[in-house]
């Protein structure tokens, strides 16, 4: 089976395990944040609002970018993993800006202090996202997806907020009077540590979609493996740029000058066998032969 029809199957299906389990503790943080009088768990619950959009967002970009190159689009649709990595960031960044404005007014209104039950609903909650996390991050760094890898940290800034929250909660509940504004800062301390996994996330998606190049690991196996077959004399250039779940290779070829054009045709149409053969992920090889001149 093609090697993106298997990993972009991989993304969907942990894209909608995401989805599934964000939706259940959106309804788990809010009605227990009403009820608890809390709002960090309210804002949490928003927080994980987000990433149900986000995610629904990647399921889009992900159908989007598994299909075939056309007419319009001769190296495919891979793009729109990357630049779904990017609205995801922007999505982050939104949330934290939601959560941050009201955990602000909040801090300055006298409300009750949150219920001791609500640190029990966020350590669920804490244990289900980092869980979440770790395997949409897993499966993000198989698939060299910058996309599924932005839902992964997701994940983890839900995880962060819940954290915060808990924190938060726990010192109000202690404290008593006097303490209730601490959930409201705890969401507040929360945003500003979302802002900075959004950013960080946004820094790589801008990379792929620049056709800045990838890893240097995939680029030396590629010289590797051409420098490996008969008549290869050297290599001259070597350029590699990621789509979506594919890369694609431009490479120049030293040949023996000597060489007629048939044989050089046939060398080149070797080293890109060879390459394409030993790594499913190279869609394709665009190979220029020059001619080596022996001192």
């Amino acid at each position: 089976m093609d090697s993106t029809v298997i990993n972009s199957s991989k993304a969907l299906r942990t894209t909608k395990i995401g989805i599934i389990v964000s939706l259940v503790l959106v309804a788990v943080k809010s009605l227990s944040g009403y009820i608890g009088h809390s709002y960090a768990l309210i804002a949490d619950a928003t927080e994980t609002g987000a990433d149900v959009i986000s995610s629904v967002l990647l399921l889009i970009a992900l159908r989007i970018a598994i299909k075939p190159a056309d007419e319009e689009h001769p190296y495919g649709h891979g793009k729109a993993e990357p630049i779904a990595a990017i609205i995801i960031s922007f999505f982050l960044l939104g949330a934290a800006v939601w959560i941050a404005w009201h955990a602000w007014d909040f801090i300055h209104i006298k409300h009750p202090s949150p219920k001791p039950f609500t640190l029990i609903v966020l350590a669920f909650v804490i244990a289900i996202k980092e869980t979440l996390y770790r395997y949409v991050l897993k499966v993000g760094k198989e698939l060299k997806s910058q996309a599924v890898q932005a839902d992964a940290y997701h994940h983890r800034s839900d995880a962060i907020t819940s954290i915060a929250a808990f924190i938060g909660i726990t010192i109000a509940v202690i404290g008593g009077d006097g303490y209730e504004s601490a959930d409201d800062w705890a969401a507040l301390i929360a945003s500003c540590l979302i802002v900075y996994n959004a950013i960080g996330l946004i820094r790589p998606a801008l990379a792929e979609i620049m056709d800045a190049a990838p890893d240097t690991d995939i680029k030396r196996q590629v010289k590797m493996i051409a420098m490996a077959v008969n008549d290869v004399c050297d290599i001259e250039k070597c350029f590699v740029r990621k789509m979506g779940f594919d890369y694609y290779i431009d490479l120049h070829l030293l040949v023996d000058a000597n060489k007629t054009v048939a044989q050089g045709h046939m060398i080149a149409h070797n080293v890109k066998n060879a390459i394409i053969s030993a790594n499913s992920s190279i869609r394709d090889v665009l190979i220029h032969v020059e001619p080596f001149e022996s001192l």
